[in-house]
């Protein structure tokens, strides 16, 4: 790709002072700068080397505004020509102000660059390369923070956050095996990293008064940890497991018709983790289905299977 041609129009005075280096830290940064002191020579029509080589294919016309060039009639003919060849030709037009002077009439509705410091404007001449590349420093769209970005609650009655807050949980708790979540875990779920505290915790004190949660607590913090109850992972697991009620007959057909007993060998044959078979257990136990007993840190054991659910897989 070819360097942009860029025409740097101004006044001679402003020469030693900004343009000469200004000029040259643009062809360094890959524009082809077109300044007069460069590109004439003894001899040359300055009317045809401007208008014909320093306009002709200019990407952009960058004019130099200062107290000196203002008042130019020399650097006004040129501005009047850029204005034509933009207009015409689509070229970009760049105001560098670099003196606190009036700008000409014809530049008041174009945005300017201010140069307050011509030793020292890194800043402004990065702004002009990205005008010149047509290249925007604007950052690029993040991704949507899940609580505003999520699809609608499944559950009735929980906000976002809410739903949020419960999937988190619930996801901990089976996939990670944790029978309760520190509030230290919770907190960097990347889920909820930028949901305000207090918001956190007032939707963690809604899911405990839907009986979704236990909480506990303890005193100089916002609370010790969550406990997924039966009842929150029935409602998430109702809402947001797919293939959850065949699973549920799946594990209540081997209790009845295989004799399978014990909560791992379920969660094998079920293809789902141990504490998600541990949960559909005591919702069955809940139920008067089936007694369970279990054993801190062991297995759980099956060792009653009522008539209720032998009826209850029958008639399914």
């Amino acid at each position: 790709m070819s360097a942009p041609k860029v025409f740097v129009s101004h006044a001679s005075e402003d020469k030693s002072r900004f343009v000469v280096d200004f000029a040259r830290r643009l062809r360094e940064n890959g524009v082809d700068a077109w300044l007069d002191q460069w590109e004439m020579k003894p001899g040359d029509s300055l009317v045809d080397k401007i208008f014909e080589q320093g306009l002709k294919d200019a990407r952009a016309v960058i004019v130099v505004l200062s107290k000196a060039s203002v008042l130019k009639p020399w650097v006004r003919e040129e501005l009047n020509a850029s204005v034509v060849n933009r207009i015409s030709r689509g070229t970009r037009l760049i105001p560098v102000v670099i003196d606190d002077c009036e700008v000409p009439e014809s530049l008041r509705s174009t945005v300017w660059q201010r140069v307050d410091d011509v030793s020292n404007y890194g800043e402004s001449l990065q702004r002009i390369l990205s005008a010149i590349f047509d290249v925007s420093d604007k950052p690029t769209i993040g991704k949507t923070p899940a609580r505003f970005g999520s699809a609608a609650p499944l559950i009735p009655g929980l906000s976002r956050v809410d739903d949020l807050a419960l999937r988190a949980i619930a996801s901990l708790v089976i996939d990670e095996d944790l029978g309760l979540v520190e509030w230290d875990r919770l907190r960097t779920e990347a889920s909820l990293q930028h949901v305000p505290q207090q918001e956190l915790l007032d939707s963690l004190e809604i899911l405990e008064q839907h009986y979704f949660i236990k909480i506990g607590r303890v005193l100089g913090a916002p609370l010790s940890h969550v406990v997924l109850t039966d009842l929150g992972f029935q409602q998430y697991a109702e809402a947001y497991v797919d293939d959850y009620q065949d699973v549920v007959n799946q594990i209540a057909a081997l209790l009845v018709n295989e004799n399978v007993r014990q909560n791992d060998v379920l969660a094998g044959r079920v293809r789902k983790p141990v504490p998600f078979v541990d949960f559909v257990l005591n919702l069955m136990e809940g139920n008067n289905h089936i007694k369970v007993s279990k054993s801190i840190g062991g297995p759980s054991h099956v060792w009653e299977v009522s008539a209720s659910l032998r009826r209850a897989l029958q008639q399914g």
